[in-house]
């Protein structure tokens, strides 16, 4: 059986266009839908349907955060992960090529081949697309206690943080420590949107991508934002980009962090980044 798991919550969508959605959705064959109710649930819900043998294959119908929680919880199982794209940025799905039309992604999630990704782990917390420190952790925090969702409110949002944010002081092994305007560890090429933060990434090679952005003037932020679009941020003369399999690094307790697409805050100086080759299925 396949089932569906939706945020109701995910994007930026009318309430027409979610109860259209819901609607499709009811009417195949052979599927079992799941509405969620609060962060996760969907978790709990798939725990259940685990347990019950019930289901040979699940699809996300969300954004980012909700195909983290549903990948999180089938980790290392036979199931695979259909990705239906209804979020904000839907970085891992754009990544993947998944299209963004609700039909056309429907009628991918259900037949579909599977493929293996890479998962990687922030402190034993997996993620699957990107995670992050410095000024777009900081956009995150500030875009996720916004009113509104979708592009132009990231914008907003971006530039918001730029009038205030200044630098991160971030230490590896025992480096001095380093003076960054962001750091960001990049499974997948994107963000989302196709900002593309690491363009040659590639969720099957078994390495991330550790991106370095240092500070600059007001015109070098503004062409390096340029560059995300561009496909040629790794051109720029303040990132440093490198593959890794893992990493390990010392910020302060309290530093705004982002973990596909999430906005979080560490709880630990200490940060352990690690590598799991292949161990989620994913429907393409």
């Amino acid at each position: 059986m396949i089932c569906f798991i939706v945020n109701p919550n995910s994007g930026s969508k009318s309430n027409r266009y979610r109860a259209g959605i819901v609607e499709k959705l009811q009417k195949i064959p052979n599927s079992q839908l799941y509405m969620t109710e609060y962060p996760g649930h969907a978790r709990e819900l798939i725990q259940k349907l685990l347990a019950e043998s019930k289901v040979s294959r699940i699809i996300a119908v969300g954004g980012d955060g909700t195909v983290n929680e549903i990948g999180s919880s089938i980790l290392g199982t036979k199931i695979a992960m259909g990705i239906i794209p209804v979020g904000s940025g839907n970085g891992l799905a754009r990544h993947l090529g998944l299209p963004i039309n609700f039909n056309q992604a429907m009628y991918r999630a259900i037949n579909g081949t599977e493929i293996s990704i890479d998962t990687l782990m922030w402190n034993g917390r997996p993620f699957f697309c990107t995670a992050g420190i410095g000024f777009d952790a900081e956009v995150a925090h500030t875009f996720a206690n916004g009113n509104g969702r979708g592009l132009l409110n990231y914008i907003r949002a971006t530039f918001q943080t730029l009038r205030s944010f200044h630098t991160i002081q971030l230490s590896m092994g025992d480096d001095q420590p380093e003076e960054l305007f962001s750091l960001t560890i990049a499974n997948a090429n994107q963000y989302g949107n196709n900002a593309y933060i690491s363009p040659f990434s590639d969720v099957q090679d078994a390495q991330f991508e550790v991106v370095k952005i240092k500070k600059g003037n007001l015109w070098q932020l503004s062409k390096l934002g340029i560059s995300l679009f561009l496909k040629n941020i790794h051109k720029h003369p303040l990132v440093r980009v490198s593959s890794t399999y893992t990493i390990e690094f010392k910020v302060p307790t309290g530093t705004a962090f982002h973990l596909d697409g999430e906005s979080l805050r560490t709880t630990d100086e200490y940060i352990k980044i690690n590598i799991h080759s292949k161990n989620l299925k994913i429907v393409v």
